[in-house]
């Protein structure tokens, strides 16, 4: 299973009973006996804090909403077979793409093998049917910053599960297209369970990104998946990995576009920025300012799946960086640029950085600001954030609360509404 439990968990019959009765609470409580694991674990599978597993295991809270439902069930790779109840999704229209059976989120074993096999008999695919998927994906992109990665899991899955499929009837350069398409959607894929903060799906997803990358010869998208595992060790804290492969992008991909090649760079920078280097970091960002640069003079030039990479993006960046460098004020000021120009349906990136600004307000002294900051970002945060967006948010109030500001108390009360502790 994708969860690495042991296949014949769900067989055990308490298990199963209460998946199939939609006792959530049995649910929560057998599978922590069966696997020994935590509270806090379970919750990092599942996108729950750790006391609203508590209440749902202790029946103090229902679980009322498809979207946690489905977040449990994904989390703890239960069977769509145990889903058949009224509260499950069999028991919803049909999807419209074919359903891939992924156990948990991270990429099923046979999936490499169906992509890269022996090509085997099928329909014919024509170059319509790919632009339409590529355009789909492109929504499915623009729809992830608006409402989150969890509601797009399951439809994420069935799209990929299509693009694989119809490998079997590509012929030609229509054939390296589909790998690449494939390519494309693993990294969507690897991106959305790490805002679940999913590690190992996420590492799996991207390394399979990167291997159909290079067979489908596309070098820039190849470089793109080493910059997005450098994020993933900039989000862990990892300022050494994330520089390495930061540079590996770089090397890799020389004549990748301006801006494969700046992010790259700026993912470099703030490894450095992370590690206390400030001379690297501040070197490097202005590098990457000026292929961002060029690359805003181009926009066509740029692949599709760069499509937020700009002046305001690379601003917030730069405010990033002088965060990690404890320039409070430079931070404040380019974080506040930055969002002043964010489209306002980014939620989930506008939940994001206004939590890191909130906890530069912190440092900065600037109590009132902070607490008004946190609590007008609290809902999103706790809808599309979660779980790095809450975390600054917690980092926000314990800044507070070291400065013995009274807004510190009063933030955390705000928090407790959302069921954190």
């Amino acid at each position: 299973m994708g969860t690495g439990d042991t296949p014949d968990l769900w067989s055990h019959p308490r298990l199963s009973a209460a998946a199939r009765e939609g006792d959530w609470g049995a649910v929560l409580r057998t599978y922590r006996s069966l696997t020994g694991l935590s509270q806090t674990r379970i919750g990092e599978r599942t996108g729950l804090a750790q006391p609203d597993v508590s209440a749902i295991e202790r029946g103090r809270r229902a679980v009322t909403s498809a979207e946690v439902r489905q977040r449990i069930a994904a989390g703890l790779g239960m069977p769509n077979a145990l889903l058949a109840g009224p509260d499950g999704p069999s028991s919803a229209a049909s999807p419209p793409v074919a359903s891939l059976a992924l156990g948990g989120s991270a990429p099923d074993a046979d999936l490499l093998e169906r992509i890269t096999g022996t090509v085997r008999e099928g329909r014919r695919v024509d170059a319509p049917t790919l632009d339409w998927l590529d355009r789909l994906l492109a929504e499915h992109r623009r729809a992830e910053d608006t409402i989150g990665s969890r509601p797009l899991m399951s439809v994420m899955s069935q799209q990929l599960s299509t693009v694989v499929d119809l490998h079997a009837g590509a012929r030609g350069p229509l054939g390296r297209r589909v790998v690449r398409l494939a390519a494309e959607h693993a990294q969507f894929m690897a991106w959305m369970t790490h805002d679940q903060d999913n590690t190992a799906a996420a590492l799996a997803w991207y390394d399979r990104s990167h291997e159909w990358a290079l067979e489908a010869g596309d070098a820039g998208l190849a470089a793109t998946t080493l910059s997005m595992k450098a994020h993933m060790a900039w989000s862990k804290h990892r300022p050494g990995r994330c520089v390495r492969l930061a540079e590996a992008a770089r090397w890799s991909a020389p004549g990748a576009s301006p801006g494969v090649q700046g992010m790259a760079a700026q993912m470099a920078a703030r490894g450095h920025a992370l590690g206390g280097d400030a001379s690297a970091a501040h070197r490097l960002l202005d590098e990457a300012q000026e292929l961002i640069g060029r690359a805003a003079r181009r926009p066509e030039d740029e692949p599709p799946w760069m499509y937020f990479y700009d002046e305001t993006w690379f601003t917030l960046q730069r405010g990033m960086a002088d965060m990690h460098l404890g320039d409070w004020p430079r931070a404040i000021e380019r974080l506040t640029t930055g969002l002043t120009g964010l489209p306002a349906d980014y939620r989930r990136d506008r939940a994001w950085y206004r939590s890191c600004l909130a906890a530069c307000l912190a440092r900065q002294g600037e109590t009132a600001a902070a607490l008004d900051l946190a609590v007008a970002t609290a809902p999103d945060a706790d809808a599309v954030g979660r779980p790095y967006s809450w975390q600054h948010l917690h980092t926000t109030a314990a800044t507070l609360l070291r400065r013995r500001a009274p807004e510190g108390r009063a933030l955390l009360a705000v928090l407790k509404e959302y069921g954190s502790p």
